[in-house]
């Protein structure tokens, strides 16, 4: 495998472009009209979601595999996936013929495992390992050394990185003057070839990465000067959580990217339910970031001609509870608290008349202390019609002396109560 210490090779974007041009949909530029009115600007989707396997990560791994000398496919192809590059992958497999084994973290979505059975069919296995992408990959390289197979990453390569590229050819083909694009950021294939070809047609262009705030792995790349391993992560957005940029991808998104904005993940949940609700368009949460982060770039995009790349949409609906969860809570409009009821009878009826408002609603009550109702805290979720009720909310608990933490500001005890 090359590193960023070689010699980098001339990225042939035409050749990725023909060679995928078989197995690969070209998928459509779609301008969002909703969208452009609300920022004043015209805001084109790129619909990666509308792929053949609901992702852009084929791109990259038919390229790569499809590059391979015979005598190395023949031997087998071996691979690392959160999901979409071992859908594309496995899909690209069946369709060379070649024996192929997924590694996936134990905690991927159903979802994606069984649509990685799908698409590779007899062609591939699927090894379960590892609670991160990272944990499975280093379990993948082993496996990979001690079968004599070849490893297919994610992102780290330059074929892959070409491959990924083709997103941005087939943008500018339909539209050359562009002037800010955003695409999403994991370990960084996508934003290099993206930002590689686009720097290279089109200089003007801004390319903004977007990460997921709990795994800002690019963006502490870019303050440290080289990659550095994030030693926790949250892995809800899982298309795009790392804990270690590539070498390679480092070496050009330093170069080729404008910014990198991080989003937060309910920020994220609140986009997807948007899109579903307004437009019918199913996103996973990786696929939802250039999107999210069109707020805190409203002043600089109006008037002009925006790109946001949906990259996926192989989200598990098992996921939806917990995305409408977080969604909430980002709106302020979902409260937990921790509620020690006084020693006497009516004090929960007291709470329930007098501290909550005509349109508030309780979505969750467990007393902590079973054998002690009246005199033992209890958990109480609480949904709020309007952000701005919370205000009330907390004040009529302190005027009535009810006694109460907020779990919602407490990790601790939010992850051990709530979601324990």
């Amino acid at each position: 495998m090359q590193t960023s210490t070689d010699k980098k090779p001339v990225l042939d974007f035409i050749k990725a472009t023909e060679r995928i041009k078989q197995l690969v949909n070209k998928t459509p530029l779609v301008y969002h009209h909703n969208l452009s009115k609300k920022y004043g600007c015209n805001i084109y989707l790129k619909r990666e979601d509308l792929q053949i396997v609901r992702s852009y990560k084929i791109r990259g791994a038919y390229n790569m595999m499809s590059s391979l000398p015979a005598e190395k496919l023949e031997c087998g192809v071996v691979c690392a996936s959160a999901g979409n590059h071992a859908q594309g992958f496995a899909y690209s497999c069946k369709k060379l013929n070649v024996k192929g084994v997924v590694f996936m973290p134990s905690i991927t979505p159903k979802q994606k495992i069984q649509q990685t059975k799908m698409f590779g069919e007899q062609n591939v296995q699927i090894i379960l390992v590892g609670d991160t992408f990272d944990d499975c990959a280093i379990a993948a390289k082993k496996y990979t050394a001690d079968h004599g197979m070849t490893f297919i990453p994610p992102f780290e390569d330059y074929k892959i990185i070409e491959g990924q590229a083709t997103v941005a050819v087939e943008i500018y083909e339909e539209l050359s003057n562009i002037d800010y694009l955003f695409v999403p950021v994991g370990g960084g294939g996508l934003a290099a070839g993206i930002g590689s070809y686009m720097k290279t047609v089109s200089p003007k262009t801004k390319i903004i990465g977007v990460e997921p705030e709990g795994a800002p792995s690019m963006l502490a790349a870019f303050k440290a000067g080289h990659p550095v391993t994030l030693e926790n992560i949250d892995s809800f957005v899982d298309g795009a959580s790392v804990k270690r940029v590539g070498d390679i991808t480092y070496s050009i998104c330093k170069d080729v990217l404008d910014d990198m904005h991080l989003v937060p993940e309910g920020k994220v949940c609140s986009t997807i339910l948007q899109l579903y609700n307004e437009d019918a368009i199913v996103v996973e949460p990786a696929g939802a970031l250039s999107i999210a982060a069109l707020d805190d770039y409203k002043e600089q995009i109006k008037s002009k001609n925006v790109v946001c790349i949906l990259s996926g949409s192989n989200n598990d609906i098992d996921r939806m509870q917990e995305i409408k969860e977080r969604s909430l809570q980002y709106e302020g409009l979902k409260h937990y608290f921790l509620i020690r009821f006084a020693q006497r009878p009516g004090a929960l009826k007291e709470f329930v008349n007098n501290v909550l408002g005509p349109t508030d609603d309780i979505t969750r009550f467990e007393y902590m202390q079973k054998n002690n109702k009246e005199a033992g805290p209890a958990l109480v979720g609480i949904e709020l019609k309007n952000k701005d009720d919370y205000k009330r909310l907390i004040n009529q608990m302190k005027i009535l002396n009810f006694k109460y933490t907020e779990l919602n500001k407490n990790d601790l005890l939010y992850a051990h109560l709530v979601t324990g």
